[in-house]
């Protein structure tokens, strides 16, 4: 089958990336050696450019998960430019048609079932699809995403040359900041990104849903501050959480939430937790049929299936009636709390207007005992 042409592009930056990290970061380590400065400054280089993509390009913009402050928006944007991955227009439309369509081999643009290596960055290296923007209309409102797709160039090359060509010359080392903090910083923050495309499709657990390939998975979660619980957020990608357990590794999302206190993002949007236990009630109870009819060829088999659907049943209709009066005591308490509040109210008020009047009242019998 004819291959479509390649993208000379992308190929150039990724071969030289790669060769970057690969050779010349351990010959220069090795002939001139680097200092904690200059792994410092790839560390925070890196961390501030995948958490671009995580935040800004992923939740903020992808799947609107929450709403961002602009300063907020214009440091993502300047990050975003700093990971080289495309302008968020782009992006978030292949993100887009990638939820919409996962795993279909024609419309999903980096889809699992076209292999490991097509997901992973294979897609990126041939003109599998032409570039569709029509489902990023609300994007293209956005002053400063326009900002950032028009000089999308310029930005680039300003955050991946320029910025570590200042700190090279601050540190006293160009050559050694260029490899660390721009060559070795980019080849990590692209293949930990291309992580999510690839490895978390297939390698990992499935505890919500079964109906695409996306997969939950701890270790991808550390390495993609993150993204790794991915069999969630193809379910509810709408959370801004990924991780949604306290424990879980999940940095995008203790900034997000983090900034809200500064007031720098806001209406954060989280899915009810009665669909996220239905769905893993759902999962479980597939896995458990699954097992019956793998185990139980014989004659109770039907008796097996039958007791776990009625107790299935049982069980939704328990987590129905428990949710249904746990929203009607958050109600009570929100209302208990406003009369609470209503009646603080009224008693300051009462307490002014008594004191008010006491004087007043002071005030008159003092006047009139001037005429007595």
């Amino acid at each position: 089958m004819h291959k479509p042409p390649l993208i000379w592009t992308n190929l150039a930056v990724f071969t030289g990336t790669g060769l970057a990290a690969l050779v010349l970061v351990p010959w220069y380590g090795l002939t001139h050696g680097y200092d904690g400065w200059q792994w410092l400054a790839m560390l925070l280089l890196f961390s501030y450019s995948c958490l671009s993509i995580t935040g800004g390009y992923h939740r903020l913009w992808a799947h609107k998960a929450y709403e961002a402050h602009p300063l907020l928006q214009w440091i993502f944007a300047l990050g975003g430019a700093l990971s080289l991955q495309n302008s968020a227009y782009h992006w978030c439309a292949d993100h887009r048609r990638h939820h919409r369509h996962v795993d279909d081999i024609d419309k999903d643009p980096y889809s699992a079932s076209r292999g490991l290596w097509f997901s992973h960055m294979g897609w990126m290296l041939r003109h599998y699809h032409s570039p569709d923007d029509s489902n990023i209309a609300d994007l293209k409102r956005n002053r400063i995403l326009q900002f950032q797709h028009k000089h999308y160039l310029v930005l680039t090359l300003l955050m991946n040359i320029g910025l570590p060509l200042l700190l090279g010359f601050w540190h006293g080392d160009i050559w050694g900041m260029l490899l660390l903090a721009g060559g070795l910083r980019l080849f990590l923050g692209h293949h930990v990104t291309f992580f999510i495309n690839s490895l978390a499709h297939f390698w990992g657990r499935q505890p919500y849903t079964s109906k695409n390939s996306a997969r939950d998975n701890d270790l991808l979660a550390v390495l993609t501050f993150g993204e790794g619980y991915h069999n969630f957020h193809h379910l509810f990608e709408t959370d801004y959480r990924n991780g949604i357990r306290w424990w879980h590794y999940d940095p995008t999302k203790w900034l997000i939430r983090s900034m809200s206190w500064l007031k720098l993002t806001s209406r954060l949007r989280t899915c009810p937790q009665e669909r996220i236990e239905q769905a893993q009630l759902e999962r479980r109870f597939e896995i458990a049929r699954q097992k019956i009819m793998k185990r139980q060829q014989n004659a109770d088999t039907e008796q097996w299936l039958a007791l776990l659907h009625s107790e299935y049943e049982r069980l939704l209709q328990h987590l129905k009636s428990y949710y249904q009066v746990r929203k009607h005591l958050l109600e009570l308490k929100k209302k208990a709390v406003r009369c609470k509040y209503e009646e603080l109210r009224l008693r300051l008020t009462c307490d002014e207007l008594k004191a008010a009047f006491t004087t007043q009242r002071r005030n008159w019998l003092k006047l009139t005992t001037q005429f007595t």
